[in-house]
């Protein structure tokens, strides 16, 4: 169920009466307690006993000891499986609010309210729950589907440009892979601005939730989601080891460069398409300098990718601007060649 927030948060109001749980609990961040709650929290109609959950803001903060500290404070509270969690706030919160929601008690309901772009195109959406354990990205999760999500666009007003830009990202993404009119609406608005973008959020909502619905363990066609993310995650990781964090949609925006261009070394796609693809995300995106990494090193966190089998790396690339093949398997000369090729991008 995805619903658009109204003024008054109507939708999520009759939700909560409907399900009429014996707890709730609001899991937010810093920045979604002061910027988000207080515009939600009014609104909300609830007659049962409810807890603010805060943590700390930041992709460096969705690990096992979060997840422990929080199926804690579930215990304190005396959550049961009747309980409803809502997660306001961006992927980190939906990430792992749905994942301690769908383990403590082997499971209880949550919806998500998603407060940035990505949030809204891509990480409350798909069941995909999980957090990062040693510099791996949600290598440790589960499938769990929300009951619900609620999305409500002008939270979008209070994000840095850099948190619209991450999210577009995964927007171009979705026309890539499944609809080349969203694409070709994506790459003609004037700018990345909230006012541009609001008219796209539902079609890419619909579109990841249409592939999610087809294959919701990630069997086949939803593998075609991963589009930019095998070489995209493995940088995003190698930053992250570092202690350096990269926006996710900047490793996304990079990992569609190179797996366009190695779609065309695999005779996937022609030399115009790819020119394409890679001028508007390189026009869009900054340049990420990945020159202090070795290829080993890029490559061997890409063998560790969840999506991988028999010991091979599996791209989902595409063949076309949207459409979009699954369980590509690439020899090493190749995956080279594309880092090679984006290592000097920057000259081009």
């Amino acid at each position: 169920m995805i619903k658009e927030l109204d003024k008054d948060f109507t939708s999520l109001n009759d939700y909560i009466q409907q399900l009429k749980p014996s707890k709730i609990f609001i899991l937010v961040d810093e920045n979604t307690h002061d910027k988000c709650l207080p515009v939600m929290l009014p609104h909300l109609e609830l007659e049962a006993p409810f807890e603010v959950i805060e943590i700390e803001a930041g992709e460096e903060h969705k690990t096992i000891e979060t997840a422990t500290q929080l199926w804690e404070i579930f215990s304190e509270m005396e959550a049961d499986r009747k309980s409803l969690l809502i997660n306001l706030g961006g992927g980190v919160i939906t990430d792992l609010g749905g994942f301690v929601a769908s383990t403590y008690k082997r499971g209880f309901k949550f919806v998500n309210v998603p407060t940035t772009l990505l949030g809204m195109c891509d990480a409350s959406i798909g069941g995909k729950t999980g957090i990062d354990h040693q510099y791996l990205k949600n290598i440790i999760g589960t499938f769990a589907l929300p009951e619900g999500v609620f999305f409500y666009p002008d939270f979008l007003h209070t994000l840095k440009f850099e948190e619209l830009r991450s999210g577009f990202a995964e927007m171009l993404k979705h026309g890539l892979i499944a609809d080349q009119k969203h694409w070709n609406d994506l790459i003609s608005i004037d700018s990345i601005a909230v006012e541009f973008i609001k008219p796209h959020i539902r079609r890419s909502m619909e579109i990841k939730n249409e592939v999610v619905m087809q294959d919701f363990k990630e069997q086949h066609v939803r593998k075609t989601l991963n589009f930019g993310h095998t070489i995209g995650h493995a940088v995003e990781s190698l930053f992250m080891k570092k202690g350096q964090l990269i926006p996710h949609g900047e490793a996304v925006a990079l990992g569609m460069i190179c797996e366009a261009h190695l779609a065309l070394l695999c005779g996937l796609i022609d030399v115009d398409d790819s020119s394409v693809i890679i001028s508007k995300i390189k026009r869009l995106f900054p340049y990420i300098d990945i020159s202090e990494f070795k290829n080993g090193a890029i490559m061997d966190l890409m063998f560790n990718d969840k999506k991988n089998q028999d010991g091979n790396i599996h791209f989902s690339l595409i063949n076309g601007i949207g459409s979009c093949l699954f369980d590509q398997k690439v020899n090493a000369e190749q995956i080279i060649l594309t880092l090679e090729f984006y290592k000097n991008l920057e000259k081009i």
